[in-house]
This record gives C-alpha cells, sequence and structure tokens, in this order.
C-alpha cells in the first residue's frame, strides 16, 4: 500500500506566499516522478508543477517564474513553493506520485488534495 499526504494549504491575500508539501510513503520501491496538479470549481484537473527523480521539471505557462518546485528522494517527498499568488491561482492542489512499488508495478497515487484560496 502507498500513501500521498499533501499539506500547506490555506487562504492567503494575492502577491502573497504559500508553500506545499507532499510527503509519499508505503511499499515504495522507487518514484518516478512527483507532480502538483490543481483543480478549481467547474474546471478540469490541470498540472501545475512536475519534477522527476532526476530533477527535470515541467511548468504550467500560467505559473512559471512564481512556482518552484523540488523533491527530496531520500525522504520521498516533494515541495511546491508559490509566490505572487494570484486570484486565479485558487483551487484544490493535488500531489500526485508515479511510484514503482515493492512488487515493481508502476502507479499512480493521489494525495486526498489541499484547499489553496487567494483572495483579498
Amino acid at each position: 500500500q502507498v500513501q500521498v499526504v499533501e499539506s500547506g494549504g490555506g487562504l492567503v491575500q494575492p502577491g502573497e506566499s504559500l508553500r506545499l508539501s507532499c510527503a509519499a510513503s508505503g511499499s515504495i520501491f522507487s518514484i518516478n516522478a512527483m507532480g502538483w496538479y490543481r483543480q478549481a470549481p467547474g474546471k478540469e484537473r490541470e498540472l501545475v508543477a512536475r519534477i522527476t527523480s532526476s530533477g527535470s521539471t515541467e511548468y504550467a505557462d500560467s505559473v512559471k517564474g512564481r512556482f518552484t518546485i523540488s523533491r527530496d528522494n531520500a525522504k520521498k517527498t516533494a515541495t511546491l513553493q508559490m509566490n505572487s499568488l494570484k486570484p486565479e491561482d485558487t483551487a484544490v492542489y493535488y500531489c500526485n506520485a508515479r511510484v514503482r512499488r515493492a512488487d515493481l508495478l508502476l502507479s499512480d497515487y493521489w494525495g486526498q488534495g489541499t484547499q489553496v484560496s487567494v483572495s483579498s
């Protein structure tokens, strides 16, 4: 069994910062990639940022230059630093881990989501 847990959401004003954290645990052989996705009301879930085990990163155009994703392979954690937040960043943020389990099967695991609200 694999668990993915997020933390760090909240309510902030435009221009402020938040840091989201994600931790994976359980029967993990390795983690290929970790990513953050978000879903706003009435919209589809979208990729925000993603990082591979080698450190390659990918960002949505809407967050480039404002958000930074990082990970600690040894601790099986990923962090999303969000600066200069805008009201349009308001959404539920989900962490995804593409895990190769102890039985060597490759599967995607999702956290329960954390709410980020940006409002004055």
